[in-house]
């Protein structure tokens, strides 16, 4: 026996194919990668503890708009492929590097943020040690390279208002290598009013630095920093095996500043495991290794 349509069903049928796809202007999508590594730092002291650097990756652009200037890997979603496909095979495609911790942290929408038309894009950060990978750019750009990432709070100022607050924050975002340098000054502005809040990002300056790229830094510096406190992010970011001391230095690279030993090893106890395996270098006492405990409680 066939089931015949249903007029409810019929009639969506028939609003499908009369529907026009050109009655509302359709965006563009694309995606930003924003791509962060921990690596050790040049010490000329033997005896102490090599100091680590967070850096991010940026690709040069080949081509207009802002032909020459950095920039974050990105690419446009296609029709055929969902957001998170897109960012795994734009991170693929423009720095060859895959299989990585991937996690989607904003939807950029402003209107003008791209001359060339109306762009939507999603930004995603990865963690990757990049020790494993031999990240290259992809066509579209001519060159990819690692950049030191700094932000320093320069200016605060709060305003009462008749229904609340509103403070402002200024930011000074620097990224630099040994061969090239970018920066850029944001503003953040936080209006609270009926205890409703709004937040709003403003480039005041942006140099050598393409689109509205800095905000996408910072928004990820300030998330990455959020998130290394209760999640296990930071492992992305080292061997297999590494010493305490390791582990700690990626948390104060990232959180900016220095943590006591011994709470902090008490803190991050129970996300860790002892192995049998020591590290021996040449001026430091042997130092035992430890790897990530995947059964440690996320919820604590």
């Amino acid at each position: 026996m066939t089931t015949q349509p249903s007029k409810r069903t019929l009639a969506e049928q028939q609003f499908l194919e009369e529907y026009d796809v050109n009655q509302y202007i359709r965006p563009s999508v694309s995606v930003d990668m924003l791509l962060f590594t921990v690596v050790d730092e040049e010490t000329e002291n033997y005896r102490k503890r090599s100091d680590k650097a967070l850096k991010i990756l940026l690709i040069k652009r080949k081509q207009h708009p802002f032909q020459g200037q950095w920039a974050l890997p990105g690419g446009f979603v296609s029709a055929d492929e969902s957001i998170d496909e897109a960012a795994i095979r734009v991170l693929q495609k423009e720095t060859n590097v895959s299989h990585v911790y991937l996690e989607q942290l904003y939807t950029w929408g402003d209107i003008g943020r791209d001359p060339r038309t109306r762009v939507i894009s999603c930004s995603y950060m990865a963690l990757i040690n990049s020790e494993l990978y031999q990240v290259r750019p992809g066509e579209d750009a001519d060159d990819a390279q690692w950049f030191h990432v700094q932000d320093q709070w320069t200016q605060k100022k709060t305003t009462v208002t008749d229904k609340g607050f509103m403070i402002e924050k200024w930011v000074e975002l620097r990224l630099w290598n040994e061969t090239d340098s970018a920066t850029a000054t944001i503003k953040l502005t936080k209006t609270v009013e009926n205890s409703h809040s709004k937040e709003v990002h403003e480039i005041i300056d942006s140099s050598n630095l393409a689109f509205d790229h800095a905000k996408m830094i910072l928004y990820a510096l300030e998330r990455l920093r959020n998130k290394v406190e209760y999640t296990d992010i930071a492992f992305h970011l080292l061997p297999e095996l590494f010493t305490l001391s390791d582990l700690q230095q990626v948390f104060e690279v990232i959180l900016g500043k220095e943590l006591l030993a011994a709470a902090f090893r008490r803190k991050i106890a129970d996300k860790v495991l002892e192995t049998n395996h020591i590290r021996r270098n040449a001026g430091h006492r042997p130092s035992k290794l430890y790897k990530y405990n995947p059964n440690w409680n996320h919820e604590q």
